[in-house]
């Protein structure tokens, strides 16, 4: 019987595998190893278990932070995928000048955050922001925007509303471009109006690149900071304070390196449960014919 030997494929991957295993294995399971110490930097470390994870279920600035990411997640996802839609079924539309409308719709997407944290933080502004100055022309009383605790959340969701609507309407644009047609002629043939086209055809046909969109936003709502950290820091006190802030917080000013590893592994947790929702809640959504 002929030996087997190794294939001359393996090597041609083990270098990926080998880059793979240094710069994601390794440091999370380094992650996970100092979660269970209490290092401070300066200091000697000291093994305490799950001492961390058992804090941190008790932590209310914590919890409050894991609250705030999740209601900026949920209105950071929910919201542009509404409007992400509908401005795909707009845009699909044929109409006067609607290739200039579609590249001007793309062009907050293409501006880095901190650029674009920097401009809303000026029109923010109590005094001289430009949105208060838009209430007055209209005779609405100026408002104080992310220097209200009950408002910084809010406005943080209204600038990633505006930058990444556009991400979602591609994704739904290329669906609608690759949907079958004959769905469609078979509800003109039935007598559908527009709209039991749209409830009844469109939508369920659109609706796993809608999940997929919906994926993509959640992951990229959930790892938000740089546009927080530039508009609010967390601020006013810690009303708009996220995981992300809490952990950059513990990491890089109170120097807590093993709290702020057990804050990352919470997080990762987090993240891998919400993302399997979403997969899930995917495969739901395939249509039928």
């Amino acid at each position: 019987m002929r030996k087997r030997g190794v294939s001359p494929f393996l090597w041609f991957i083990l270098p990926a595998v080998l880059v793979v295993v240094a710069v994601i294995v390794f440091p999370w399971m380094f992650t996970l190893w100092m979660s269970l110490f209490d290092w401070k930097i300066g200091s000697a470390s000291k093994f305490v278990g799950l001492a961390n994870y058992a804090e941190l279920a008790t932590n209310t600035r914590f919890l409050m932070a894991i609250l705030h990411t999740l209601v900026f997640t949920a209105l950071a996802v929910i919201a542009p995928l509404v409007l992400g839609t509908a401005a795909a079924l707009v845009f699909n539309q044929k109409f006067a000048g609607r290739g200039f409308w579609r590249g001007a719709f793309v062009l907050p997407m293409m501006a880095t955050p901190v650029a674009i944290a920097l401009v809303w933080v000026m029109m923010f502004h109590p005094q001289q922001g430009v949105l208060n100055y838009l209430l007055s022309l209209v005779g609405i009383p100026p408002s104080e925007w992310v220097y209200s605790p009950m408002l910084a959340i809010p406005c943080l969701v209204l600038v990633d509303i505006w930058q990444w609507t556009p991400l979602v309407m591609l994704i739904v644009l290329g669906g609608l471009a690759s949907l079958p047609t004959d769905p469609f002629e078979a509800a003109h043939m039935e007598g559908a109006t527009r709209w039991q086209t749209l409830r009844y055809v469109t939508l369920p046909l659109l609706m796993p690149f809608i999940m997929v969109a919906a994926v993509v936003r959640l992951i990229d709502a959930l790892k938000t900071f740089d546009t927080i950290y530039v508009i609010t820091q967390g601020g006013p006190g810690t009303s708009s304070e996220t995981i992300n802030l809490y952990l950059y917080l513990q990491a890089f000013s109170f120097y807590q390196i093993g709290k702020a590893s057990s804050v990352v592994v919470v997080f990762f947790v987090l993240v891998v449960g919400l993302s399997l929702l979403l997969f899930w809640l995917k495969e739901r959504s395939r249509y039928d014919a």
